[in-house]
């Protein structure tokens, strides 16, 4: 028998001795009313408060216990001459993971520390399998993330940094807010997915019996609502893209964009800067973090770089001689970037670029002058009609922000969709399909507006961590005996 097991074992033994003592191991209803944190403040004051047991020492008839939860740790003391008959009993049979419901009095130890002196308590679970913190500690990842529940016991600076997280998101609303902007919600399940270079993810409709696609963008249903006469609004939800597993990407993740009727490109430009100054700073408190042992000063002016002039710089790529085909694929090869077959030219263009050109770029940073190649959705510069007025948002080598001014000439739109549809035929399975409704929709007319997108992976380059490692419950494959 595993030793985990055997531990189970006895904990189901102690179980059945709880039951006999007429304790109900799993009661519907706790007393409490102070957090721990509200205890360790309220020295000689009575308290009733509640949490999980990590840790026990006993000296004969005395025990000292930590008591856990959600605001912070105590040091609990019991004597069993100070209780019940029963509870006497029941102490002996409590375990590290057991949630306890504790009543007594706040006071200081003779060494010093604060503690619950406690006259009775009641069990509230009865852990059956020993958490990682008094078994075998958790370090491997693949556990951590598989079973994150016990990441969340053992590791406390991951529950700190989701915590964080939900500062990060509630930042990032709130600037969009005070700026009047309006929060909307648009479909997860689409017929036609669009907004972005990327597979989608397949399901069946039962009531209508037809298939649907997770969303792999949150823009054509925003800029619906953009013909329908909103100004300012954004949408934080949930995309799927059906791609690669790596550092930087997820299958499912938690995106926001906005759309800015009437707003200009420079407007968007300036926005951004100001806006991930906000985020950085209401998030952590500084507007310096670290990444790969690298300092990025978010509240230092923003380098502007130009797409084709980097291009030419770091991978000797000159795109207004409008390289073959041939050429862009011997290039991706040469740069290790193993471009699929069937690519058309933005296709190839961008993966030269993300191989040659963002790695290098560490401190944020602003790329514009977008060839149309790579832009299907956004609006031409009207001086370089090659180019289209898109702006990313570059860090720590990876892209963390995208937006453009949008296409709203319907005609100029359904074009490129077609030029994306033609990929598609020719084995590019991640080009963008034709949208018709999408198409009618601008025929109504859709004002001039500027769009962007920040998502997760933000959140991951501030913390230093790989992607998946910034979500409670990442996709992993199932272990054989899950299948």
């Amino acid at each position: 028998m595993e030793p985990i097991e055997k531990l189970r074992k006895i904990r189901i033994e102690k179980l059945a001795k709880i039951k006999k003592l007429k304790v109900d191991p799993y009661p519907s209803t706790s007393a409490k009313k102070q957090s721990i944190a509200t205890c360790l403040k309220s020295p000689g004051k009575n308290v009733i408060c509640a949490g999980r047991i990590m840790g026990t020492r006993s000296h004969g008839g005395s025990t000292f216990a930590d008591l856990v939860d959600q605001s912070a740790k105590i040091q609990l003391f019991f004597s069993i001459s100070q209780l019940s008959n029963v509870n006497g009993q029941l102490l002996g049979l409590l375990d590290i993971g057991d949630f306890i419901e504790v009543t007594g009095k706040v006071d200081k130890t003779k060494a010093g520390e604060i503690t619950i002196f406690v006259s009775d308590f009641n069990l509230l679970t009865k852990s059956l399998r020993p958490v990682p913190a008094s078994f075998y500690g958790l370090k491997d990842i693949e556990t951590r993330l598989r079973k994150r529940y016990l990441d969340l016991i053992a590791n406390p600076q991951t529950k700190d940094l989701f915590v964080q997280k939900t500062k990060f998101w509630s930042s990032v609303r709130e600037y969009l807010v005070n700026h009047g902007f309006l929060e909307v919600e648009t479909p997860a399940l689409e017929q036609v997915p669009g907004g972005a270079d990327a597979r989608p993810f397949t399901t069946h409709h039962n009531a209508l019996n037809c298939d649907f696609y997770l969303r792999i963008s949150l823009e054509l249903y925003q800029k619906r609502l953009l013909v329908g006469g909103y100004e300012k609004i954004f949408e934080i939800g949930k995309i799927f893209r059906n791609e690669g597993i790596d550092a930087e990407h997820l299958q499912d993740y938690l995106q926001m964009e906005f759309y800015w009727a009437y707003a200009t490109f420079e407007d968007l430009v300036n926005f951004i800067e100001q806006y991930y100054r906000f985020i950085v700073k209401e998030t952590f408190k500084t507007t310096k973090t670290q990444n790969n042992r690298k300092t990025l000063d978010w509240d230092k002016k923003w380098e502007k770089i130009d797409y084709r002039d980097s291009l030419k710089q770091e991978a000797g790529l000159d795109i207004s001689k409008n390289p073959s085909i041939k050429e862009l694929y011997k290039l991706a090869d040469k740069l290790g970037a193993k471009p699929a077959k069937n690519l058309g030219e933005g296709r190839l263009v961008d993966l030269i670029y993300k191989k040659a050109v963002k790695p290098k770029i560490i401190q944020p940073t602003l790329l514009v002058n977008h060839p149309v190649i790579v832009s299907p959705l956004a609006k031409r510069n009207s001086g370089d009609p090659q180019t289209v007025q898109r702006v990313q948002v570059l860090a720590a080598g990876t892209e963390i922000g995208n937006g453009w001014s949008e296409l709203n000439d319907p005609f100029d739109q359904e074009a490129r969709f077609k030029e994306q549809q033609a990929l598609r035929k020719a084995g590019d399975i991640e080009a963008q399909m034709l949208d018709q409704d999408f198409i009618e929709a601008l025929e109504y007319g859709m004002p001039p507006a500027v769009g962007f997108g920040l998502s997760q992976r933000l959140f991951a380059v501030l913390v230093d961590k790989p992607i998946r490692e910034t979500v409670f419950f990442p996709m992993i494959k199932p272990k054989n005996d899950q299948i």
